[in-house]
């Protein structure tokens, strides 16, 4: 069997036009199945539902052969032994720095709330700027509104969630969509297994 890890959510959701073109539509309704491993309309293709920030360890690990996953994961991924194949263009979306529509005037080091760390780290750092990154899980546009943190640095799809805490988007740090990302191992030792769903997937991407 292959596997194929995908993130549950937004990108779940949206790569389902996709799953379709591929003929790799669970054969049970993601919604209604308590199933986390399911069949799908593939032969020999099966599809594993996680959580985003664990995709990447699966296929590193081998546990999937394929992961569909955000790039803004990939950013904060620091392990090895995957490859990130293809631009799926699906899930698109931003990482921005936001803040108050003024600039803050603070005595210390600015603060800066995300659960981005490694992004934000990189993207002050090759800035020359020095600043302290605070660790936060979800509501990033509340930390500047309670004096949590000067800025944050956070994914944005229209912008209507920081617009209508008070805040803009001050630097575009990255585009992102999902990826479609391989075993390493894999690749090499299961070549012909797994070329042939690469080739599907870079088929239906493009006449997509």
């Amino acid at each position: 069997m292959i596997h194929v890890a995908i993130s549950k959510g937004r990108i779940e959701e949206t790569a389902r036009p996709l799953l379709a073109r591929l003929g790799m539509l669970p054969t049970e309704s993601f919604e209604k199945s308590r199933k986390l491993i399911l069949d799908s309309e593939y032969a020999g293709v099966r599809i594993i539902v996680l959580r985003g920030a664990d995709v990447p360890t699966y296929v590193a690990y081998g546990a999937a052969e394929f992961g569909i996953v955000g790039k803004d994961v990939l950013m904060e991924y620091d392990g090895g032994g995957i490859y990130e194949l293809l631009d799926l263009g699906i899930a698109q979306c931003r990482m921005v720095v936001a803040g108050p529509g003024t600039q803050p005037k603070v005595g210390r080091r600015v603060r800066v709330a995300t659960k981005y760390v490694n992004s934000a780290r990189r993207h002050f750092s090759d800035r020359g700027k020095q600043v302290e990154v605070i660790k936060l899980y979800g509501s990033m546009e509340l930390a500047p509104l309670a004096g949590l943190a000067d800025l944050i640095v956070d994914l944005v799809d229209t912008g209507n969630t920081l617009s209508a805490n008070g805040l803009v988007v001050k630097e575009n740090i990255a585009d992102l969509s999902a990826r479609l990302i391989v075993n390493k191992a894999a690749m090499k030792i299961r070549h012909d297994e797994i070329k042939p769903v690469v080739d599907l997937f870079k088929r239906t991407c493009r006449n997509g």
